[in-house]
């Protein structure tokens, strides 16, 4: 499907975790479906197994596959649970960059950097917090051009420098919140 076709070949660039023998589902394809899944209101990995059953014969006749079955659940997890962040982070934000640029907006550029927790995230059996995430949403094309983890013990401040070097954003108006204003900034 060609309007796909760009996210699929980035996905195809993210490592396989999975040993080569027994591979039944194509990691690109697996991970597109994931997010499909999640975009429709899947939130677990039944969740994702049921929206792959479901549309499964749409999809096959959409990308050409030959799966028999949608992948179990238990697939999906482990596939998924494996995964580098770093290189899903990667392929996200070079294909956010790609769609903010082919909407090629006019005029001036905002960006807004703003950290959220996330409910659900802490987990008391394990010891650990909630997850703070800082993002950098592109206002004109409605993006989020990347996200990244603010440590434990640590504020949005160098989180947002990190990622604002990362995306090494020119020609923007960069928004924070006011814990940003200060002098060596």
């Amino acid at each position: 499907m060609t309007t796909f076709a760009h996210l699929l070949d980035l996905l195809g660039t993210i490592p396989d975790p999975r040993r080569r023998q027994g591979r039944m589902y194509t990691l690109p394809h697996l991970l597109l479906f994931s997010l499909l899944a999640v975009v429709a209101g899947a939130n677990s990995y039944r969740g994702i197994h049921s929206f792959i059953d479901v549309h499964l014969d749409r999809l096959k006749a959409a990308f050409g596959l030959r799966w028999r079955r949608a992948p179990a659940y238990t697939s999906i997890r482990l596939v998924l649970q494996t995964l580098d962040p770093a290189d899903v982070e990667r392929v996200f934000r070079i294909h956010a960059a790609v769609l903010a640029d082919q909407i090629g907006c006019e005029g001036v550029r905002v960006v807004a950097f703003d950290g959220k927790t996330l409910r659900g995230s802490f987990d008391h059996f394990a010891d650990r917090a909630a997850v703070h995430l800082v993002s950098a949403f592109d206002v004109t094309s409605g993006l989020i051009l990347g996200h990244i983890e603010v440590g434990e013990k640590e504020n949005e401040i160098p989180a947002v420098q990190t990622l604002l070097a990362a995306l090494g954003l020119t020609n923007r108006i960069v928004t924070a919140d006011a814990m940003h204003c200060q002098k060596n900034l």
